[in-house]
This record gives structure tokens, sequence and C-alpha cells, in this order.
């Protein structure tokens, strides 16, 4: 990261604030981290950039687009399918984790699709 926190646009904030919900120290809008006999806001829901390094490493993971965008910004790939960033597992990866699945299947029933084609216009058929 640099040393540099990253800056959140509204619509990462916005999914940030859903994720801190399911953070283990979060109770009511308060940090159970930060609270020293007196409640304490939970900073990573009033903030635009990742101050907490708990919700860095517990959190945001729960969320791969969430994380692909923020942390990982120089070795994120673009879903060629839903537009969304994603972490690529190898150097030929271009579908998110979402849409892989579904891209096979339809890749799969294409690829079968044109082998029995060709079967049928060879002049091939099935034995009684």
């Amino acid at each position: 990261m640099n040393g540099k926190r990253p800056y959140m646009d509204y619509q990462q904030h916005r999914a940030a604030r859903r994720l801190v919900h399911e953070c283990c120290n979060y109770d009511n809008g308060n940090c159970i981290l930060l609270d020293n006999g007196e409640p304490c806001v939970c900073v990573q829901s009033i903030s635009y950039s990742l101050i907490c390094r708990w919700f860095r490493i517990a959190v945001l993971p729960l969320d791969g687009k969430l994380e692909a965008a923020l942390l990982h910004r120089a070795d994120r790939k673009h879903c060629t399918e839903c537009g969304g960033y994603f972490l690529p597992k190898s150097n030929r990866g271009k579908y998110c984790p979402d849409c892989a699945g579904r891209m096979k299947r339809i890749k799969a029933a294409q690829r079968k699709r044109k082998q029995r084609d060709k079967c049928h216009a060879l002049g091939y058929s099935k034995p009684p």
C-alpha cells in the first residue's frame, strides 16, 4: 500500500459501511477495541479511507470486489462479463469468481453444440 491509505468513493464507502456491521468489534455504532471506559464511535464507519487495521485484515476480505478495488489497485483486473474488479488467480483470468462458473457452463454448451453440428453435417447418426 506504499504507506498511503486508499480513499473510497461514495459507493465503496456505502459497501464498507455495510461490512462494518460484520465486524466482531462493532457494537451499536461503537468500537469495542477503542473503548476505554466510555463508548467510542467506530472510526471505519465514518471515514472515507481505510483506517482500522482490524477491518482491513479480518472484515474487508468478506467482499472480494471491494478489497480488490481498494487494496490491490495495481494487480486487479476488470471482469469482461459484469465489469467489476477482481484479483485474478493467474495471468489469463478474465472473469471474476462469480461470473467464471457461469461462463464455463456457457462455453461448454457452445463447444458441445458446435461439435454436434459438425457431426450432423458429416452425416453421422446414432446407431439404432
